[in-house]
């Protein structure tokens, strides 16, 4: 059958969606820049520097608990749209309060939407996207979180170029964190042109314009084939949550709850969020430490780039395999370093950033990819809100605890236990992960189903 697929479309839909990534990225790193002065600005505790940055990712677990449903419900593009509204409202709430508390709210309801774009956007994206590059376009929501990432820390560098410390401790956090404002509003815009999710309208029951979406990305012929499969799936399924249990999906469910935690609690956040403090630990000055940042956001595109080219070619396990063992290399090192007698600020900056190109290429998008993959029509929006639940529930601990642990036990045996859920990662991998590559969604489920556990 001749390729009918209008890539142009399907490109310009999943950059769209991706924008949420770009949002994701945005809002989760302008902590970096902020706690610093933050820190310093309210007299925080080691405790209550962690609540000041975890207070958005308290919103994020809520957000991810209930989009699934809501998205089940209401449309992926209702829901994604809602978030963009929250986006835009936590930027000027964070960017203007008198205390912590009120700071603490603000970032909550910016949390909302980050917990609810980090699942409907790749899902929206595996649900529109043909299965020979659907890895890349879902992998291209991590590009857009790494962008938005390096995005921040470069607009933060700036913000905090424009006055002196006192002058930072007292505005340029508030304008770091008000700048958001700006994609959000940009988001908001772009989604209009976005149609409804078709698998999503198929369940339903507007088949008619499911068909008009599918044939628009795949060409008649094609769609056709695609819509008959999506209906022979849904009618095999209940869209309950239980259903999810039953055997076979069990086993979707574990791969998919299990990658979620372990992209976290391997420490990718520790460093995102807590680079520049981790850079002054080791004698960088405040800019210096910022302009590392800024190096190590740098890294996490290039290395994404790579998982971008791969994904579709190696497969989702190989990525996964290699990239997590040279995690856990990195880590061990960084460990080391802080072991030594005088840490030294240039050995942990490269150790860092082989962490960084490790994780980028493989363990950031991979998950993200995989959990878009792996769940049932009728209830992908709920299992997707498991496992992302999940996840935002690890960045929380991490987040929190994090200056904690490095207060406490220090910097070595912090990035050692890193290290040790890094290990167990590649064993769950190489024992339990299964490769989806090139197939269809419904194709992937009709393997869970007629699996034995």
């Amino acid at each position: 059958m001749q390729d009918q697929t209008n890539y142009k479309y399907i490109y310009l839909i999943s950059i769209v969606a991706a924008v949420g990534g770009l949002l994701f990225g945005y809002d989760t790193a302008v902590i970096a820049g902020a706690i610093g002065f933050l820190r310093d600005k309210f007299e925080l505790s080691a405790a209550m520097m962690g609540w000041a940055a975890s207070s958005a990712i308290i919103g994020c677990v809520f957000g991810a608990m209930f989009a699934g449903k809501l998205s089940d419900e209401f449309g992926r593009k209702k829901i994604l749209l809602l978030t963009a509204v929250l986006f835009a409202i936590s930027a000027i709430g964070s960017a203007i309060p008198n205390n912590l508390t009120q700071f603490a709210i603000a970032r909550f309801i910016g949390g909302l939407g980050v917990g609810a774009a980090s699942m409907l956007a790749p899902l929206y994206i595996s649900e529109v996207a043909p299965a020979n590059i659907r890895g890349r376009l879902v992998t291209s929501y991590q590009m857009a979180i790494v962008i938005g990432i390096l995005l921040i820390y470069f607009v933060n560098l700036k913000i905090s170029n424009l006055g002196d410390e006192s002058w930072n401790i007292n505005m340029g956090w508030r304008y770091m964190l008000g700048s958001e404002a700006i994609p959000a509003l940009i988001f908001m815009l772009l989604l209009t042109i976005v149609p409804e999710s078709p698998r999503w309208l198929s369940k339903s029951g507007d088949e008619k314009r499911s068909l008009e979406i599918l044939e628009r990305i795949n060409g008649l012929a094609k769609a056709k084939e695609i819509q008959l499969e999506i209906n022979e799936v849904l009618k095999e399924e209940k869209g309950t949550l239980k259903e999810l249990f039953a055997p076979g999906l069990r086993k979707a469910v574990i791969v998919g709850v299990f990658l979620a935690i372990f992209s976290q609690v391997t420490g990718i956040n520790a460093i995102m969020y807590y680079a520049p403090e981790i850079f002054k630990s080791v004698g960088f000055g405040t800019e210096s430490a910022l302009f590392q940042t800024v190096i190590v956001g740098s890294f996490n595109i290039i290395f994404t780039l790579v998982a971008l080219w791969l994904v579709d070619k190696a497969g989702r396990k190989p990525l996964l395999l290699f990239g997590v063992s040279g995690m856990a290399i990195c880590l061990l090192c960084i460990g080391m370093v802080f072991n030594s007698d005088n840490a030294n600020g240039p050995w942990i900056l490269i150790f860092i950033l082989g962490y960084v190109a490790s994780f980028s290429s493989s363990l950031g998008p991979m998950p993200w990819v995989m959990i878009s993959e792996i769940f049932p029509t009728k209830t992908r929006g709920v299992a997707m809100s498991l496992a992302v639940l999940m996840m935002w529930v690890s960045v929380y601990f991490v987040t929190q605890f994090f200056p904690i642990l490095l207060e406490s036990i220090g910097g070595a045996f912090t990035f050692w236990i890193f290290m040790i859920n890094a290990i167990i990662l590649v064993l769950f991998v190489w024992l339990r992960v299964p490769e989806t590559k090139g197939k269809t969604l419904e194709e992937i489920e009709m393997t869970w189903m007629h699996s034995e556990d």
